[in-house]
Protein backbone atom coordinates (compact mmCIF):
# COMPACT_ATOMS: atom_id res chain seq x y z
CA UNK A 1 0.00 0.00 0.00
CA UNK A 2 2.84 2.42 0.82
CA UNK A 3 4.40 1.69 -2.55
CA UNK A 4 1.15 2.62 -4.30
CA UNK A 5 0.93 5.81 -2.25
CA UNK A 6 4.51 6.71 -3.23
CA UNK A 7 3.83 6.01 -6.91
CA UNK A 8 0.62 8.02 -6.85
CA UNK A 9 2.30 11.09 -5.35
CA UNK A 10 5.23 10.80 -7.70
CA UNK A 11 3.18 10.46 -10.87
CA UNK A 12 0.79 13.24 -9.92
CA UNK A 13 3.75 15.54 -9.32
CA UNK A 14 5.25 14.59 -12.68
CA UNK A 15 1.94 15.26 -14.38
CA UNK A 16 1.86 18.77 -12.91
CA UNK A 17 5.42 19.31 -14.13
CA UNK A 18 4.42 18.25 -17.64
CA UNK A 19 1.63 20.81 -17.46
CA UNK A 20 4.19 23.37 -16.22
CA UNK A 21 2.38 23.82 -12.92
CA UNK A 22 5.44 23.87 -10.72
CA UNK A 23 3.69 25.10 -7.57
CA UNK A 24 1.33 22.13 -7.60
CA UNK A 25 4.18 19.74 -8.35
CA UNK A 26 6.22 21.23 -5.52
CA UNK A 27 3.33 20.76 -3.09
CA UNK A 28 3.14 17.08 -4.06
CA UNK A 29 6.90 16.62 -3.72
CA UNK A 30 6.67 18.22 -0.27
CA UNK A 31 3.87 15.80 0.62
CA UNK A 32 5.87 12.88 -0.74
CA UNK A 33 8.87 13.89 1.38
CA UNK A 34 6.72 14.24 4.49
CA UNK A 35 5.68 10.63 4.07
CA UNK A 36 8.98 9.35 2.63
CA UNK A 37 11.65 11.75 3.98
CA UNK A 38 14.67 10.02 2.45
CA UNK A 39 13.22 9.52 -1.02
CA UNK A 40 16.00 10.40 -3.46
CA UNK A 41 13.70 10.98 -6.41
CA UNK A 42 11.49 13.31 -4.40
CA UNK A 43 14.45 15.26 -3.03
CA UNK A 44 16.09 15.62 -6.45
CA UNK A 45 12.84 16.64 -8.11
CA UNK A 46 12.02 19.13 -5.39
CA UNK A 47 15.51 20.63 -5.65
CA UNK A 48 15.17 21.05 -9.42
CA UNK A 49 11.77 22.70 -9.14
CA UNK A 50 13.04 25.06 -6.44
CA UNK A 51 16.01 26.00 -8.62
CA UNK A 52 13.72 26.62 -11.60
CA UNK A 53 11.60 28.89 -9.45
CA UNK A 54 14.65 30.85 -8.33
CA UNK A 55 14.69 29.65 -4.72
CA UNK A 56 18.39 28.87 -4.79
CA UNK A 57 18.82 28.61 -1.02
CA UNK A 58 16.11 25.96 -0.67
CA UNK A 59 17.38 24.14 -3.76
CA UNK A 60 20.89 24.12 -2.34
CA UNK A 61 19.62 22.77 0.97
CA UNK A 62 17.79 19.99 -0.88
CA UNK A 63 20.92 19.07 -2.85
CA UNK A 64 22.96 19.03 0.37
CA UNK A 65 20.44 16.59 1.82
CA UNK A 66 20.76 14.48 -1.34
CA UNK A 67 24.53 14.43 -0.94
CA UNK A 68 24.13 13.20 2.63
CA UNK A 69 21.88 10.37 1.48
CA UNK A 70 23.52 9.55 -1.86
CA UNK A 71 27.13 10.81 -1.81
CA UNK A 72 28.25 8.55 -4.66
CA UNK A 73 26.01 10.21 -7.26
CA UNK A 74 28.01 12.49 -9.56
CA UNK A 75 24.88 14.19 -10.88
CA UNK A 76 23.99 15.45 -7.40
CA UNK A 77 27.51 16.85 -7.00
CA UNK A 78 27.22 18.55 -10.39
CA UNK A 79 23.90 20.18 -9.47
CA UNK A 80 25.30 21.30 -6.13
CA UNK A 81 28.35 22.77 -7.87
CA UNK A 82 26.14 24.55 -10.38
CA UNK A 83 24.22 26.31 -7.61
CA UNK A 84 27.43 27.21 -5.79
CA UNK A 85 28.99 28.60 -8.97
CA UNK A 86 25.86 30.60 -9.69
CA UNK A 87 26.10 32.08 -6.17
CA UNK A 88 29.72 33.09 -6.76
CA UNK A 89 31.09 30.54 -4.29
CA UNK A 90 33.83 29.37 -6.61
CA UNK A 91 36.06 27.36 -4.25
CA UNK A 92 33.22 25.16 -2.94
CA UNK A 93 31.84 24.92 -6.48
CA UNK A 94 35.22 23.66 -7.67
CA UNK A 95 35.18 20.97 -4.97
CA UNK A 96 31.68 19.85 -6.00
CA UNK A 97 32.53 19.77 -9.71
CA UNK A 98 35.73 17.84 -9.01
CA UNK A 99 33.79 15.30 -6.97
CA UNK A 100 31.27 15.01 -9.81
CA UNK A 101 34.05 14.32 -12.32
CA UNK A 102 35.62 11.74 -10.02
CA UNK A 103 32.34 9.88 -9.58
CA UNK A 104 31.07 10.37 -13.13
CA UNK A 105 34.04 10.97 -15.45
CA UNK A 106 31.75 10.95 -18.50
CA UNK A 107 29.59 13.78 -17.15
CA UNK A 108 30.58 16.44 -19.69
CA UNK A 109 28.64 19.21 -17.93
CA UNK A 110 30.68 18.69 -14.77
CA UNK A 111 33.91 19.17 -16.72
CA UNK A 112 32.48 22.31 -18.31
CA UNK A 113 31.37 23.67 -14.92
CA UNK A 114 34.79 22.90 -13.47
CA UNK A 115 36.42 24.74 -16.37
CA UNK A 116 34.24 27.81 -15.84
CA UNK A 117 34.97 27.92 -12.12
CA UNK A 118 38.70 27.55 -12.72
CA UNK A 119 38.53 30.43 -15.21
CA UNK A 120 36.87 32.55 -12.52
CA UNK A 121 39.63 31.53 -10.12
CA UNK A 122 42.21 32.52 -12.78
CA UNK A 123 43.69 29.01 -12.81
CA UNK A 124 43.86 28.90 -16.58
CA UNK A 125 46.11 25.86 -17.04
CA UNK A 126 43.71 23.72 -15.01
CA UNK A 127 40.72 25.32 -16.77
CA UNK A 128 42.19 24.36 -20.14
CA UNK A 129 42.54 20.74 -19.04
CA UNK A 130 38.94 20.58 -17.78
CA UNK A 131 37.61 22.19 -20.96
CA UNK A 132 39.65 19.82 -23.14
CA UNK A 133 37.99 16.94 -21.34
CA UNK A 134 34.59 18.56 -21.93
CA UNK A 135 35.28 18.91 -25.67
CA UNK A 136 36.39 15.28 -25.86
CA UNK A 137 33.07 14.23 -24.35
CA UNK A 138 30.97 16.74 -26.34
CA UNK A 139 32.93 17.44 -29.53
CA UNK A 140 29.99 19.00 -31.38
CA UNK A 141 28.97 21.39 -28.61
CA UNK A 142 30.39 24.88 -29.15
CA UNK A 143 30.35 25.90 -25.49
CA UNK A 144 33.46 24.09 -24.34
CA UNK A 145 35.32 25.02 -27.52
CA UNK A 146 34.39 28.68 -27.08
CA UNK A 147 35.63 28.81 -23.50
CA UNK A 148 38.77 26.85 -24.37
CA UNK A 149 39.60 29.35 -27.14
CA UNK A 150 39.14 32.21 -24.67
CA UNK A 151 41.48 30.49 -22.21
CA UNK A 152 44.11 30.11 -24.94
CA UNK A 153 43.84 33.83 -25.70
CA UNK A 154 44.22 34.66 -22.01
CA UNK A 155 47.26 32.36 -21.86
CA UNK A 156 48.78 34.21 -24.84
CA UNK A 157 48.42 31.19 -27.13
CA UNK A 158 46.82 32.74 -30.22
CA UNK A 159 47.66 29.84 -32.54
CA UNK A 160 45.79 27.40 -30.30
CA UNK A 161 42.81 29.77 -30.27
CA UNK A 162 42.97 30.06 -34.07
CA UNK A 163 43.00 26.28 -34.38
CA UNK A 164 39.79 26.12 -32.34
CA UNK A 165 38.19 28.92 -34.38
CA UNK A 166 38.99 27.03 -37.59
CA UNK A 167 37.50 23.90 -36.05
CA UNK A 168 34.34 25.79 -35.05
CA UNK A 169 33.93 27.19 -38.57
CA UNK A 170 33.19 23.61 -39.69
CA UNK A 171 30.07 23.20 -37.58
CA UNK A 172 29.35 26.43 -35.67
CA UNK A 173 30.33 29.31 -37.96
CA UNK A 174 28.43 31.90 -35.91
CA UNK A 175 30.36 30.99 -32.77
CA UNK A 176 33.62 31.04 -34.74
CA UNK A 177 32.79 34.49 -36.10
CA UNK A 178 31.94 35.70 -32.60
CA UNK A 179 35.31 34.50 -31.33
CA UNK A 180 37.07 36.24 -34.20
CA UNK A 181 35.31 39.51 -33.32
CA UNK A 182 35.94 39.20 -29.58
CA UNK A 183 39.57 38.14 -29.81
CA UNK A 184 40.64 40.02 -32.93
CA UNK A 185 42.07 36.77 -34.28
CA UNK A 186 41.26 36.57 -37.97
CA UNK A 187 41.25 33.04 -39.31
CA UNK A 188 41.28 32.05 -42.95
CA UNK A 189 38.75 29.30 -43.54
CA UNK A 190 36.99 27.63 -46.40
CA UNK A 191 33.22 27.98 -46.52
Amino acid sequence: MRRLRWLGLRWRAVAWLVLERRERALALFDQLLQEFPDDLYGLASRAHVLAQQGDRAAARHAFERLLELDPANGQHWFNHGFLLEEAGEFAPAEASFRRATELSPQLDRAWYGLGLVLIRLRRLDEAAEALKRNTQLQPMSPYGWYQLARVHVDRHEPEEARRIIRHLHRFEPKVAAQLERETGLAVAHTG
